[in-house]
């Protein structure tokens, strides 16, 4: 059976970012991509000059009334990413709850981006947003170690933090819960990051269980844009495809970013030269070159169950 993503994220005319760094991927494996684009860039922000436009809650009301008058609002998923504004991201928990209603069974994917390394780079009163509408109305959430810790007003310096402040996100809604990237120290060494994962599932007989994983991943010594965008959408994909294996998607979605980031780097250092760090433009991630291992990832990063 068909299903239908309705994905409101940016939009840049040059590169992989936002609703391009997610809707190739996801038509690839199989998924129909309704596309709102929350901004219109020339380019992402990490160039030197970008020039565009913003959408205001007001003009996400419109397209989105478009969309409900030809009774084409049928979605299985929504999935956001970056925002800057308040109204608009309280617009976007309308058209969820909206969307819910209709369809008890729609998965909400959100990336709550806030910050990482102890700073927030979007506006503070977005946090109470996130934290009070939007995380309660989602099913998946992928914040890294400092947006998981500021969601949860909970430290994490250790694997049983983690899996405590996992825990506190569940509460809070949403039933798969991946930490992209943490400061735990990796068993593999420190060229590698920590991320974890949390599953809850309600048995038949009404009772719950959680699965929770944890995966290394190697470090590359780059700075690249529109990889959040592409671990949400892969996750969205292979949870997707596996929904009671955690597991399993996690090592999917690692592996297709392993292939997309190491694809990206050796092509960027090429253009580069030797000795010459890549430019921005040089890092743009080799989406349509990955195509085949979008489709089918080799897998690179096994996944340990832990407790």
């Amino acid at each position: 059976m068909e299903c239908r993503v309705l994905s409101i994220q940016s939009h840049v005319v040059r590169g992989y970012v936002g609703n391009k760094s997610a809707s190739f991927p996801l038509q690839v494996l199989g998924f129909e991509v309704d596309s709102i684009n929350s901004v219109q860039f020339s380019n992402h922000t990490g160039y030197s000059h970008w020039k565009g436009q913003v959408l205001t809650a007001d003009e996400l009301h419109v397209l989105y009334e478009g969309i409900k008058l030809n009774n084409v609002h049928q979605y299985d998923y929504v999935l956001t990413g970056y925002t800057r504004d308040t109204s608009f991201l309280e617009m976007v928990v309308d058209i969820v709850q909206e969307l819910k209603r209709a369809n008890p069974n729609l998965v909400y994917v959100c990336d709550p981006v806030l910050g990482d390394h102890g700073s927030m780079y979007v506006p503070q009163n977005l946090y109470p947003v996130y934290k009070n509408k939007v995380v309660p109305v989602a099913d998946i959430i992928t914040p890294n170690q400092f947006e998981a810790e500021l969601l949860t007003g909970k430290n994490i310096s250790s694997q049983k933090d983690a899996v405590e402040v996992m825990d506190l996100l569940h509460a809070m809604g949403p039933d798969t819960v991946v930490i992209t990237s943490s400061d735990l120290p990796p068993r593999l060494g420190d060229r590698f990051l920590v991320s974890l994962g949390s599953q809850r599932h309600v048995r038949p007989d009404g009772s719950r269980t959680t699965q929770r994983v944890r995966i290394e991943v190697p470090k590359v010594d780059a700075v690249f844009v529109g990889t959040g965008d592409l671990f949400a959408a892969m996750l969205l994909a292979w949870t997707h495809h596996y929904p009671n294996d955690l597991k399993t998607a996690c090592e999917k979605t690692f592996s297709v970013m392993h292939h997309v980031i190491q694809r990206t780097i050796s092509y960027a250092h090429e253009l580069a030269g030797p000795g010459r760090r890549p430019s921005p433009p040089q890092l743009e991630l080799r989406m349509v070159q990955s195509k085949a291992d979008i489709e089918d990832p080799a897998i690179v990063t096994e996944a340990t169950i832990i407790s």
